[in-house]
């Protein structure tokens, strides 16, 4: 039995605690930084704002208090918004020591350090002096088929191998399947820019344009990824696995995907913070990613046109037409 800290009670925290208790042999914390979240969760054992409509089991406490939380754990798994990642550790790390296995949850690039989380995560220690083991957990998988039991498959990717072997060992069950990877710089990545992806697949869908180009957009999409991730240090395959293809699939077709409904509402021609309102303290990672990959994508002098464009109506108004013409528009070359 693991004793196992979820940190982090949005969708994917909450559906992540759901399958570990699930699967039975744990004892489950989670917890949530909202007060009233947690005591709600707690009353009624289920999250109503951001998973409605599963169960929480009893075997899961709920707290609101991070070290009460952290008390005790083997193994911590961290979900928060990428946004708030690094203050969530400075927040965790005083109850943090020798023995914690660390798992990022969180699809993301940190805004102007451009850091990947897993980096955020290993600065955040190291300004305490203190180094711990740490991997991250990625693939095609919407929180509430996971939450639902629907069999699902992701990744967990460490250097460390004791790590990654363990995680598999002890997530894994009849409805989710781990498979391990040490190329933490491919995983990350793939996690994140299929986000900003997602969010041009939307803008496709909201034009109406068709099954042609939205296929197209995927296909360029994968490239570009792969682009940065290798760039970066991450390797090709990696971005053909799970949490590559596998997630870029599953986010910009599937009805779930919060990034997709962005840029579907931006293809419709609505404006961005009526969209972002609309989803109800839901964060679509994809928004803040574009900016953070783009300046990642320039310190390594790698194109990512389907970006710029996002980030150029996202960040600036440009119209979704004019920013599907100039992709079309672009000089031609070799595949």
């Amino acid at each position: 039995m693991s004793r196992i800290a979820v940190m982090g009670s949005g969708a994917w925290g909450t559906a992540l605690a759901i399958s570990l208790a699930r699967r039975g042999g744990h004892r489950i914390a989670l917890w949530s930084y909202a007060k009233d979240v947690a005591a709600a969760m707690r009353e009624r054992r289920e999250n109503t704002q951001f998973l409605p409509g599963f169960e929480i089991p009893r075997s899961v406490a709920v707290f609101e208090d991070a070290g009460e939380t952290l008390e005790g754990a083997e193994i911590v798994v961290s979900v928060t918004p990428s946004q708030f990642v690094r203050p969530s550790y400075e927040n965790f790390v005083p109850h943090l020591h020798d023995g914690h296995l660390l798992v990022s949850a969180t699809k993301g690039i940190e805004d102007d350090t451009c850091l990947r989380m897993t980096q955020v995560i290993g600065e955040v220690l190291a300004m305490r002096g203190k180094r711990l083991p740490c991997g991250v957990l990625s693939g095609p998988s919407f929180a509430q088929e996971v939450a639902a039991g629907a069999p699902t498959a992701i990744t967990i990717a460490s250097t460390d191998a004791d790590l990654a072997t363990r995680v598999q060992r002890e997530f894994s069950s009849s409805s989710l399947r781990l498979y391990t990877n040490d190329d933490v710089v491919g995983v990350e990545l793939g996690g994140s820019i299929k986000n900003v992806i997602a969010i041009a697949a939307g803008i496709v869908s909201g034009l109406g344009l068709g099954f042609n180009s939205n296929a197209a957009l995927i296909t360029r999409g994968i490239a570009e990824m792969t682009r940065l991730a290798v760039a970066c240090g991450g390797r090709r395959e990696t971005l053909a696995g799970l949490s590559g293809v596998g997630d870029l699939v599953l986010t910009c077709t599937g009805s779930l995907s919060r990034n997709r409904t962005v840029g579907m509402g931006l293809g419709q021609g609505r404006k961005l913070d009526e969209i972002l309102t609309g989803l109800e303290g839901r964060v679509a990672e994809g928004v803040r990613t574009t900016s953070a990959a783009l300046g990642l994508a320039r310190r390594h002098v790698v194109e990512m046109p389907i970006a710029e464009q996002m980030e150029a109506i996202l960040m600036h108004g440009k119209s979704p037409e004019k920013a599907i013409e100039e992709l079309m528009m672009r000089p031609g070359r070799d595949e």
